[in-house]
């Protein structure tokens, strides 16, 4: 059955300040699926809307929608039997859903086979097994989710030409100032520039063009192009010649700058020629880290005055000098602009200038961290104190023996760290072979066991080995986590020890070698997820983030690291609302609220056989886990809505890092 225009409207729910509106059927459409197109505001911040199931049981779904970075988005998903009215949590202003439809399943099929034929047997096994849930995914992933490498269709299906009655301009933007750096070589590329930028409609700009060599003749004539070694503006950022602003990318970055906050520094995303064909460059939010090893702001960028003067750059060190100056000198207010903003010329690989810049920034700045260099993958390395501090690892565990013996024998044997107690909390194990290992290891005076039988509550057990605990740094293992290679726990405590740091994860793989974990995203599979699990070990990620130490929402209790005072500080795992799920995402996020952020790093790699010691979430278990799921999304909707480290242009129905 074809799709079919619903008669719908959206009314005021004044009683609840999150979900604001509904969206109200002529006749209820449960049983069907349905298809939304929906548009923002271009000079609003595209987060998430969420949809909200409300069910005749008291009991709701959400359902977290792509965020409108290209002016408009689509979404399409079940309404859950029993759907009673649909909520939506969408900005009141600059926000409007252009279409409904309503599609019956087969309709859904046949869509899944125009568009990923080979996810349609799958489907069809799911439906015949009756696996709703599966169905469901394998359904929303081959009709709306599309790989990167399909860019360029996902664009033009969501770009939204300027509405002036629709698209508010904000007022009173400051002049900004760019540089252009270009040998008589760049002529054409230089003037593909020029005329994107003589097209803006932001107008109030300077721009300082240097030239090696002789001036071109015959280039466009404005008054607005000198060759001062630093324009005039409220910024400052370089262009490459051959990049190509979009018509209102100036009016965005200068928003940026004005208003009674304006930033330090502000970027936006772009997209680049590769020899694979068009690609997006859809950048997380502000991560000090992953720019200084990756430069992943790129273009375009700018810089505010003040922080250019206190940053200590100076005309002629170039763009990339720039960038890191300013990331060490640490602004105070970052603007991401999650709009595609310029097509940017393509650049080739400079590892060796770029460790030289870095090397000097951060020798100029007074930070400790070195550059390190793995081929092309350029990395920091933060110095430990001499004596390194004592590290607290807590293992809570009940019997499967096999699992213990392999977690232990990984901390004590197989781990180069000269200064660290093992804390295994035991909750209630019966297998005789668990005592056996107990008695291996009563000897060892690096190991301590504290028995707290009961009711299995992952958060409390934790907390109380902490508590009977001496380091300085708190680590917190699953028994079935295998250590691989002997730096680990020095990877994650360097780590640990900075200042502005609060939780550090581990990179950790399946038995079978591929990613289990690289850092949580929020959002991710409605609540919270690990990104790109299942790859394969040395995917690189977007922006090639997975090859470097870079901030994330969240990292996963099975291998976390963090300094006992700042765990302290929050209260440690929150045992009552998140005794089993989530009681690690939640304390990365508290600690952020502190202003700790989490770090996940490659350098730190183990095995980890997933739950193998508690099994799947089923029955009472599966409850418990959606309970603690709601609890979550209660206190964290926002994170949900807008991870900051997660482009809410990716879906967050995949394991991440495709367009949606």
């Amino acid at each position: 059955m074809a799709a079919r225009e619903a008669t719908w409207r959206l009314a005021p729910r004044p009683d609840d300040p999150d979900f604001s509106r509904a969206l109200v059927f002529e006749r209820l459409p449960a049983g069907r699926w349905l298809a939304l197109d929906f548009a923002l505001d271009r000079f609003a911040a595209p987060v998430r809307p969420v949809l909200r199931f409300a069910k005749r049981d008291g009991s709701h779904e959400d359902a977290l929608l792509p965020g409108p970075v290209l002016g408009r988005a689509s979404w399409l998903g079940p309404v859950p039997p029993g759907t009673e009215d649909i909520r939506l949590a969408a900005p009141q202003e600059g926000f409007r859903i252009e279409t409904a439809r309503l599609l019956s399943r087969m309709a859904v099929l046949a869509l899944c086979a125009r568009r990923r034929p080979d996810r349609l047997p799958i489907a069809l096994y799911q439906w015949l097994r009756r696996d709703a849930r599966r169905l469901r995914n394998t359904l929303r992933i081959a009709a709306c989710v599309r790989p990167v490498s399909r860019y360029p269709v996902w664009k033009a299906e969501h770009a939204r030409p300027f509405e002036p009655a629709f698209d508010r301009v904000p007022a009173g933007l400051p002049r900004l100032g760019l540089i252009l750096e270009a040998g008589p070589e760049d002529e054409a590329a230089v003037r593909r520039t020029l005329a994107a930028l003589l097209a803006q409609s932001h107008r109030d700009w300077r721009l300082a063009l240097r030239w090696r060599g002789p001036v071109p003749a015959g280039l466009p004539g404005d008054p607005r192009i000198a060759a001062d070694p630093v324009p005039d503006g409220a910024a400052t950022g370089f262009l490459h010649p051959g990049d190509a602003l979009a018509p209102d990318a100036l009016a965005h970055l200068a928003a940026a700058f004005a208003g009674a906050e304006p930033a330090d520094l502000a970027y936006a995303d772009s997209e680049v020629e590769t020899p694979e064909g068009l690609r997006p460059r859809l950048t997380p939010g502000w991560s000090p880290d992953l720019a200084l090893t990756t430069l992943y702001p790129g273009r375009p960028l700018l810089v505010g005055v003040d922080l250019v003067a206190r940053s200590g750059w100076r005309p002629g060190q170039g763009a990339r000098a720039l960038l890191l100056a300013a990331t060490l000198a640490g602004p105070r207010r970052v603007r991401r602009i999650p709009r595609l903003l310029a097509r940017v010329a393509p650049e080739a690989p400079d590892p060796d200038g770029h460790a030289a810049d870095l090397a000097v920034a951060l020798r100029r700045a007074g930070n400790p961290a070195v550059p390190v260099r793995n081929g092309d993958i350029l990395d920091l390395d933060w110095p430990l104190p001499d004596p390194p501090p004592l590290v607290s690892v807590i293992v809570p565990t009940r019997d499967r023996p096999e699992l213990l013996r392999v977690a232990v024998r990984g901390v004590l044997h197989d781990t180069a760290y000269p200064a660290l107690e093992l804390v295994i909390v035991d909750n209630g194990s019966t297998d005789p072979a668990v005592a056996a290992l107990y008695a291996e290891w009563e000897t060892d005076k690096r190991v301590r066991r504290l028995d707290h039988p009961g009711p299995f509550n992952f958060s409390r057990l934790v907390n109380d080995g902490a508590s009977a605990s001496r380091g300085e740094v708190l680590v917190l293992l699953n028994n079935d986590v295998e250590v691989l290679h002997p730096d680990w726990l020095s990877a994650m405590v360097r780590q640990a020890l900075r200042p502005e740091v609060g939780a550090v994860g581990a990179k950790l793989l399946f038995g079978n070698g591929r990613i289990q974990h690289a850092g949580v995203v929020v959002g991710l599979g409605g609540r919270a997820g690990h990104i790109l699990r299942n790859r394969p070990a040395d995917t690189p990620g977007h922006l090639g983030r997975l090859t470097v130490a870079h901030e994330v929402a969240g990292v996963t209790a099975a291998c976390l690291a963090v300094a006992r005072r700042k765990f302290e500080a929050v209260g440690g795992l929150d045992a009552e609302a998140f005794p089993v799920d989530f009681n690690d995402i939640d304390l990365c996020l508290r600690l952020g609220a502190r202003g700790w952020r989490s770090v996940w790093t490659p350098r730190a790699v183990l095995a980890h056989h997933e739950s193998v010691s508690r099994g799947p979430s089923v029955g009472p278990a599966r409850a418990r886990f959606e309970a603690e799921g709601d609890r979550f999304a209660a206190r964290w909707r926002s994170v949900i809505r807008d991870d900051p480290y997660y482009h809410p242009a990716f879906s967050v129905t995949t394991f991440g890092e495709e367009l949606e």
